[in-house]
């Protein structure tokens, strides 16, 4: 490498040193969470509602939505609390419904740290849903089914350490660039600070105006120091005659 590419090369970090440092920063920090952090498990079971009536399928998918609205409701989670032996409180952050707006189907996904915990509390809140929507058929019209019971994840869907080290990189890269933008205002404006105020011990110039009575001073002087030069001869005169 060159002295010209050394120069270049030292000049481009020492000018970009916060973005250099940040980012490797960031990503290591993201790769440290995704060791430390405990693995979280999603399972997920699926529950179709069927109309009574055949060719009523926008009546489905109105339903379908419904219930995936109420899933978290205690007369929902009571039953499947008590079979999971999780308590009814702690397994309503942990369970959510997804719904299609084209068809009657709900996705119940449980999230436990185990894979068998997380595949147990899906399929109990799927059949508390059934339990559920079928005691209301007659007014509903509508049927609930299991389609699908939550099977073990095979993986951990949390943490993700591809994710979590590119979060991480990303971040860096964010402080990164706020810290340069801050150094690079920093010497503008304190040099704005030193031509806007002048120094303390500085004198203020004198304006052209004021110098005049002085330039009078010393024309006045020289004309009372003339009459004074005549009277020395009057002076003598007189002092000869005494």
């Amino acid at each position: 490498m060159s002295d010209s590419s050394r120069t270049a090369v030292g000049s481009l970090l020492r000018r970009c040193w916060p973005l250099v440092a940040a980012v490797p920063l960031g990503a290591v920090c993201g790769g440290v969470y995704a060791l430390v952090a405990p693995a979280q498990y999603q399972a997920n079971a699926y529950v179709m509602v069927v109309p009574s009536t055949v060719g009523d399928s926008s009546t489905a998918v109105d339903f379908a939505q419904a219930y995936g609205r109420v899933i978290t409701q205690p007369e929902i989670l009571l039953s499947a609390a008590a079979s999971t032996g999780v308590p009814m409180a702690k397994l309503t952050p942990l369970v959510q419904a997804v719904t299609s707006p084209d068809a009657p189907m709900i996705q119940i996904t449980g999230t436990a740290g185990t894979a068998s915990r997380s595949a147990a509390e899906a399929n109990a809140v799927a059949h508390s849903l059934v339990d559920f929507g079928n005691s209301a058929s007659k007014q509903t019209n509508v049927k609930l089914l299991t389609f699908a019971a939550a099977a073990r994840p095979a993986a951990p869907s949390s943490p993700s350490r591809t994710l979590d080290v590119a979060v991480g990189g990303a971040a860096g890269l964010l402080v990164g660039g706020l810290g340069m933008t801050a150094r690079r205002s920093r010497p503008a404006t304190g040099a704005a600070e030193l031509v806007a105020e002048p120094a303390s011990g500085a004198l203020p110039m004198p304006r052209g105006d004021a110098l005049e009575p002085e330039a009078a001073e010393p024309a006045a002087d020289a004309e009372a120091t003339e009459p004074a030069a005549e009277d020395r001869p009057r002076r003598h005169a007189a002092q000869g005659r005494r």
